[in-house]
């Protein structure tokens, strides 16, 4: 019985047109960093031989996931919480939220693999080019696409995620609001394979690096202090500063994209689902920054994507470029 949904089967709307136009335009542009930032970094890892690295390649492969979901995820989740409305079908709906799903965990899963990278980098020096080759990131990245595709399309399409919840049939059938609502074992399954156990993986990794990259400083340090050593001990000092730096944009930028997206899908159902769809969406949008924010922060953060990028730009027409040396 559709009747209590009314004729339209869409929830009222009281935004008035230039909040939903001022929406309309943070949206599409957050969409439109997301997209061209991230393509940015694929043209560059791409096309310039020197940055064809196993680091890189991960970076790439992240790349590419935020690309997806800039293009394919996040346009229709624009349309859905400004007009407050799903136009698209019911079965779209689910493979829209799949694709969602999935490619927000892969692009978690890529950053937690660049965590492992960059901590065998630092840690093992002098093994890294000889254990991590490109099979093995070969082996990361079909880690890090099966997992979470087969996590995605496995749950949405069996709706194993809202078996128990009462009246969810009718909600599904009738509303047009795209809902998605999680049971309190799927809520729970999803904070942990999605955020809690990346981020301890990267949080341990992180406070791993940042102690041996201390510890490096001090034995440079303790190095008697002359001409030949001052320039090296400034340069580690430097680089112990700059790690420092990195280290806590990565995790500060993962913990406030992520947090608060994933701690109400799981204390949601024990609230009898009390949250407001408003509070998903924006949470949900908070998430979708991240992917926005990787670009600035694993690419164009190195000065070598930079110089890419200006090869690019201004030398797009000379031959042979691509062999120049960044």
């Amino acid at each position: 019985n559709c009747f209590e949904f009314g004729n339209g089967s869409c929830p009222g709307t009281f935004r008035s047109s230039g909040i939903r136009g001022a929406m309309y335009l943070f949206m599409t542009g957050a969409i439109f960093f997301t997209i061209f930032g991230n393509l940015a970094i694929i043209i560059c890892v791409s096309y310039f031989k020197q940055l064809r690295s196993p680091t890189n390649f991960l970076i790439l492969s992240m790349a590419v996931t935020d690309f997806l979901l800039g293009l394919t995820v996040m346009p229709y989740s624009m349309v859905r919480s400004v007009e407050n409305c799903w136009y698209f079908g019911l079965t779209f709906c689910k493979v829209h939220y799949s694709f969602d799903l999935m490619l927000c965990v892969t692009s978690i899963f890529h950053l937690c693999s660049i965590a492992l990278d960059r901590f065998y980098a630092i840690c093992y020096p002098l093994h890294y080019s000889s254990k991590v080759t490109i099979s093995v990131i070969k082996r990361m990245l079909a880690v890090c696409w099966s997992v979470p595709a087969a996590f995605a399309l496995g749950v949405s399409f069996s709706e194993a995620y809202a078996s128990g919840i009462e009246g969810y049939q009718i909600l599904d059938a009738c509303s047009r609001s795209c809902l998605v609502i999680v049971n309190k074992l799927w809520g729970t399954v999803l904070f942990t394979v999605g955020f809690f156990t990346p981020g301890c993986i990267m949080l341990g990794i992180y406070v791993k690096k940042f102690l041996v990259s201390k510890k490096h400083a001090r034995l440079m340090s303790s190095m008697p202090e002359n001409a030949n050593h001052e320039k090296p001990n400034q340069l580690s000092k430097n680089k112990d500063r700059k790690a420092a730096k990195t280290l806590s944009i990565v995790m500060g930028v993962f913990l406030i994209c992520w947090f608060p997206c994933f701690f109400t899908v799981l204390i949601d159902p024990f609230l009898n689902f009390s949250s407001p769809a408003l509070l998903f969406d924006a949470l949900t949008w908070c998430g979708y920054f991240n992917s926005t924010c990787n670009p600035l922060i694993y690419g164009f953060f190195y000065p070598w994507f930079r110089k890419a990028l200006r090869y690019i730009l201004g030398k797009i027409f000379q031959t042979r470029f691509y062999t120049a040396s960044l």
